[in-house]
């Protein structure tokens, strides 16, 4: 029997996997950041590398430049995999069906609100903490929190994924066929037609009918300018 995949948008396959890319591989370079470093809550016996601090700030700068893309898709285009006005009262029976599609729309959400944490904390930081042995900066250690927090977020995101979609929804993830409306020469016209349509009226109409996961999205985006806005004054 033919297993039928689920269809994802090309872009949210692009976003979601350079996301995803960037994040794991940021990931992986802090904790080894460290245990280079710091290391006061256990260590592994990584190599004694010291420019891994700079190859961490790479990745993470790469990831915080794609995540606003994948903030807008989320909370407008790919709204419905967020939660819903529904989704909180309908946790409360587990035993129903598609009780999992609702945690699931719930994890998609935290797990923004976690990278959020982890880009903000980490813009907060100086590159010079570390290497001149300064570990109990307020930023640092909100960031090594953000650390573990994301690492919680992403292994139930994964879970929870699998339970809700199994194999057919992780290979649909990394299928490169596409709809003739998804294609990248599409793109152009897409956003040409989103300006055009944005105005006073548009952006009321969103207030009016968002409820007040609304708030979530304002909060998400004034983290993210205000990362770089303050970073931006440190460097002054």
């Amino acid at each position: 029997m033919k297993i039928l995949q689920p269809y994802q948008p090309l872009l949210l396959r692009i976003v979601h996997g350079l996301t995803a890319l960037f994040l794991i591989l940021a990931m992986i370079t802090a904790y080894w950041t460290y245990d280079v470093y710091d290391g006061r809550w256990g260590q592994i016996p990584l190599p004694k590398f010291e420019e891994i601090e700079g190859i961490h700030g790479t990745f993470g700068l790469w990831t915080l430049l794609i995540f606003p893309t994948l903030v807008f898709y989320g909370f407008h285009q790919g709204r419905k995999r967020l939660i819903q006005r529904n989704t909180l009262s309908k946790l409360s029976h587990i035993s129903q069906k598609g009780w999992s599609y609702h945690f699931h729309r719930v994890i998609n959400t935290l797990t923004l609100v976690s990278l959020t944490f982890a880009v903000f904390t980490g813009k907060m930081m100086d590159e010079k903490w570390l290497p001149n042995g300064e570990l109990n900066h307020s930023w640092y250690l909100a960031h090594l929190l953000s650390w573990v927090i994301m690492f919680i977020s992403l292994a139930v995101h994964l879970l929870v994924s699998a339970k809700v979609g199994g194999f057919p929804f992780f290979v649909s993830m990394f299928n490169w066929f596409y709809k003739p409306q998804d294609s990248p020469l599409q793109w152009p016209n897409h956003l040409k037609t989103y300006w055009q349509n944005f105005n006073i009226s548009w952006v009321q109409l969103w207030w009016n009918q968002t409820y007040w996961i609304k708030w979530l999205e304002l909060l998400i985006w004034f983290s993210l300018i205000a990362a770089w806005i303050l970073a931006l004054l440190k460097e002054m």
